[in-house]
């Protein structure tokens, strides 16, 4: 005997801003705790449904540099900077990307941008004036 009772699909995730707010919260902490891949699947939809959205796109960038997706993470930076120029985090987080991809005098440049916007002491440092 067969059950005759439809079946109903399973509820779908509405779109809504605060879905939106929780995607981002929930996103942080899954790169809090080293799970960069959960955290860019959630920030999709967050970035699709709000594209100039610029802390979205930072934290994505972020993931993308903790998941070694280097390409990714270099692109999400480049969009915020043209958005945030004077942004010295995403200058410094750049400049670790171009770093790890093997392209120290890119690196160099974003990193001395980094430190001239914010002279905090990782910056400086990275920076290397002295050379």
């Amino acid at each position: 005997m067969s059950d005759t009772t439809p079946q109903l699909p399973p509820p779908s995730r509405s779109s809504s801003p605060e879905t939106h707010v929780i995607d981002y919260r929930a996103a942080e902490q899954l790169l809090a705790a080293r799970d960069p891949r959960g955290a860019v699947k959630l920030l999709d939809s967050v970035i699709a449904a709000h594209p100039e959205n610029t802390a979205a796109r930072l934290l994505r960038a972020r993931a993308f540099f903790a998941a070694a997706q280097l390409r990714p993470a270099e692109l999400e930076f480049e969009i915020v900077l043209e958005r945030e120029p004077d942004n010295a985090f995403a200058h410094f987080a750049l400049a670790r990307t171009y770093e790890r991809a093997g392209r120290p005098d890119q690196a160099r440049k974003h990193f001395r941008l980094a430190a001239a916007l914010d002279p905090q002491p990782d910056y400086l440092a990275a920076a290397r004036f002295e050379k």
